[in-house]
């Protein structure tokens, strides 16, 4: 599935843009903070119903306007899908395919399945675990959707735990039974999926990174929770004296981790800048292939201010790798219009160029 056009209103510091894309390379152009990454989390946002950088819709509409609008038009064979989001000051957004309002937006997720990789992913090393989870569940959530059902549903009765911890009046332990209960049977669910999606995973990881580092050097991930180490209902029970002090459940698979290495240490500790965006790169890649293959259309790519960091080595691996048969549409966004000019050999006449100063757009068509 492709991008076809895309209508912005208002949407961030694009006041009013109708762009109309190639199925191939779509390279945009500009200096930083002129709104090439803002086109990208309107694609973003198309795809996972919010915003990639900012999850507060009402602070997505442009501060002079009191709404954004961004509909697209996708197309795959004689397939065509018509998305519409809008969203007025102080009211609820609605989502539309093909016209017709969803009644969850979880029911769109994974619809048009679509990977970015940006500056931002540095959260993934940098940050404490919470970013990593996120990272694992975005990319089950897009081909599983009962996998986020259960994982809604653990949440409410963590929330419902958390509650009963912050409360002053006596803690009936038919509470605490039932919420644990809950607890326990969708976590189990979930550390399932998350451990048979790490298992199948890492092998694509690995591969992807050997072939952007050269082979030098060696990565691994490892999936980390409290289900591995005994069954969690014993262990809530055990901690709720512990909890009850703190206010909040200590166990579970909220605290699963993605433990990430670079020759055999952390690579939050010994990572490079060129190394940490190498083993980055390498993970979006990986999702892109994951949900190839677990799909059945292939994912949109995003690829935002990709050569920043990287020696001339890396870049030239990694656009050989984006530039194989196995990729479809990618937008990508550069402030060096020299920088790309290897992954637009490769598309013949697929591929268009776009301009981008202070929100207004400019295509040059090829």
């Amino acid at each position: 599935m492709y991008l076809n056009n895309l209508s912005i209103i208002n949407f961030k510091n694009i006041r009013e843009a109708e762009l109309s894309f190639s199925p191939g390379v779509n390279c945009f152009f500009g200096k930083n903070g002129v709104g090439k990454t803002n086109l990208l989390d309107a694609i973003y946002y198309l795809s996972f119903c919010k915003s990639h950088s900012n999850p507060i819709d009402s602070q997505n509409i442009n501060h002079d306007a009191d709404f954004f609008v961004l509909q697209a038009l996708y197309k795959e064979g004689d397939l065509q899908e018509d998305i519409y989001c809008g969203m007025i000051r102080k009211q609820r957004k609605v989502f539309k395919r093909n016209k017709k309002e969803y009644d969850r937006l979880s029911e769109h997720i994974g619809r048009i399945p679509l990977v970015l990789i940006s500056p931002s992913d540095e959260d993934l090393i940098r940050e404490g675990s919470d970013e990593r989870r996120r990272f694992m569940d975005m990319v089950i959530s897009q081909y599983d959707h009962a996998y986020m059902e259960s994982l809604m549903s653990y949440n409410k009765a963590l929330q419902q735990r958390n509650a009963l911890l912050k409360g002053e009046t006596f803690k009936d332990e038919s509470l605490w039974g039932l919420y644990e209960e809950m607890m326990v049977a969708h976590a189990e669910v979930v550390f399932r999926k998350r451990t048979a999606f790490i298992e199948e995973f890492t092998p694509v990881f690995e591969t992807f990174y050997q072939k952007i580092s050269g082979g030098k050097e060696h990565i691994h991930l490892k999936y980390h929770s409290h289900l591995s180490d005994g069954t969690l209902g014993d262990r809530l029970r055990e901690s709720r004296m512990r909890d009850d002090l703190l206010g909040f459940t200590t166990v579970g698979i909220h605290k699963d981790d993605l433990m990430m290495d670079l020759d055999g240490h952390p690579i939050k500790r010994v990572g490079s800048q060129g190394q940490n965006k190498s083993y980055l790169i390498a993970l979006k890649l990986a999702q892109f292939d994951f949900l190839k293959k677990t799909g059945n259309t292939t994912p949109i790519l995003l690829l935002d201010d990709l050569f920043d960091k990287l020696d001339a080595n890396r870049v030239e691996r990694i656009v050989n790798l984006v530039s194989g048969d196995e990729f479809g549409q990618i937008f990508i966004t550069d402030t060096n219009r020299e920088n790309p000019d290897h992954l637009l050999q490769r598309t013949g006449e697929q591929f268009r160029i776009f301009y981008v100063e202070d929100g207004h757009i400019e295509s040059n068509e090829s």
